[in-house]
């Protein structure tokens, strides 16, 4: 079965993509900015809701939009975020931390690792951030650190996701038995089979993942 992660922003869609076969909720905000924490209440009301459907979410922790570089406070922010996401029973968090030379923050996502006791851990597209010898090393870092999965596009978002296939197939061969790679970026009701098929992977990601009528 291929699970089908859509991407909300907000609660708005949720419903509908639920309807018409998501299997997993990716919740934020501000999805121009690439996604952002939502309020306690629209996250309390989504889960909730979710949970009424037997349908589990992954609540986007990320205090603001821009770099992935973020001050102790900022930190601290996302860490009392993360515990009200496990006071509310999402499923899990997807958090992303980069030093300034785009290497993973292992200080700093440890940190996030720590609050979210009990939560799946989903590593966000900051990954596609690490140049490629960086990335493996953080494949191993996350996985070691009991992470579940790394939403990745596998090269530029300005090229389409079939592009990056080569590449793609190396890191999930790499991962393998260590944890998932999940691709996202471009994926859409159209092409999620074919991305399934090509990559040999069981979960895809996207804002348009199921086809929500208008």
């Amino acid at each position: 079965m291929l699970i089908k992660e859509f991407c909300a922003e907000n609660f708005t869609q949720i419903p509908a993509a639920i309807d018409h076969g998501a299997d997993r909720i990716e919740l934020c905000d501000n999805l121009a900015v690439g996604g952002t924490t939502v309020s306690y209440g629209v996250m309390a009301h989504s889960v909730q809701y979710c949970h009424s459907r037997n349908v589990p979410v992954m609540v986007m922790i990320r205090p603001r939009g821009g770099n992935f570089v973020y001050k102790d406070f900022e930190i601290q922010m996302m860490r009392a975020d993360i515990k009200q996401a496990r006071l509310l029973k999402a499923d899990g968090i997807v958090v992303g931390c980069l030093t300034e030379q785009n290497q993973l923050n292992t200080a700093a996502t440890a940190k996030l690792i720590e609050a979210a006791t009990d939560l799946e851990i989903t590593f966000h597209m900051a990954f596609d951030q690490l140049s490629p010898e960086n990335q493996l090393s953080a494949i191993d870092w996350l996985a070691e650190h009991h992470v579940k999965r790394i939403l990745t596009h596998g090269g530029s978002m300005n090229e389409p996701i079939e592009r990056h296939f080569g590449y793609l197939q190396r890191l999930i061969q790499y991962a393998a038995g260590q944890l998932i790679l999940l691709p996202g970026g471009g994926i859409s009701s159209q092409n999620a089979a074919s991305v399934s098929k090509n990559l040999n992977v069981q979960e895809v990601h996207g804002t348009r993942i199921v086809p929500i009528a208008d």
